[in-house]
């Protein structure tokens, strides 16, 4: 019979401890968290954090897109017709691609929808989308309770539209989002609501 687990003797077992364990970890542990220790400190010692350098290849996005967006809805949401504003008075809607720039999806303003974070990840996700007239909210039933529903989109399921035309979500990225990603949970973890 053979052992998935290989036994170390005790001597081996100390030896890695003590290599991989500082000396003096007792005392470190013992006055981590004690409030009188740092009370006699006069000043706190300084931290020296490591840099990292990093060189990442990314596909180019418009800052200025994200602006855009929200000006053309009048930084109101388009699915839930809130017009969200945090405690610094700067609105909360999100600028959300609708063929995201991973699947050759534009920085234009008809590729995307000021969207809620919440509505932003569920867009994302293909828990909604847009129905083939195009201001229709589509939502995945099997996934989203009712209840979140109702509390979240407005209640004629209608998006809400830029007033100029031209910036309206085009009709071709909506049928791209309903045909790729409506309906499929992206992500590995099962979805909780509760």
């Amino acid at each position: 019979m053979q052992l998935a687990v290989r036994r170390l003797p005790e001597a081996d077992f100390a030896r890695i401890v003590n290599l991989g364990l500082p000396q003096d970890l007792e005392r470190i542990e013992a006055t981590r968290y004690d409030p009188q220790s740092l009370a006699f400190q006069e000043e706190a010692e300084p931290f020296e954090r490591p840099v990292l350098e990093r060189l990442t290849r990314r596909p180019y996005r418009d800052i200025a897109f994200r602006r855009k967006v929200r000006e053309a809805y009048g930084y109101r949401c388009a699915m839930s017709g809130l017009m969200l504003r945090n405690g610094g008075g700067r609105p909360e809607v999100q600028a959300a691609h609708i063929r995201p720039v991973d699947s050759m999806g534009s920085d234009s303003v008809r590729n995307r929808l000021a969207l809620s974070g919440t509505l932003h990840w569920m867009f994302d996700r293909g828990l909604i989308s847009v129905a083939d007239d195009n201001e229709t909210i589509l939502v995945s039933r099997n996934k989203v309770p009712d209840d979140v529903e109702k509390r979240l989109l407005r209640p004629d399921c209608k998006l809400w539209k830029p007033e100029d035309p031209e910036n309206w979500p085009s009709p071709k990225n909506l049928r791209w989002h309903r045909e790729n990603v409506f309906g499929q949970v992206i992500g590995d973890e099962p979805i909780s609501w509760s």
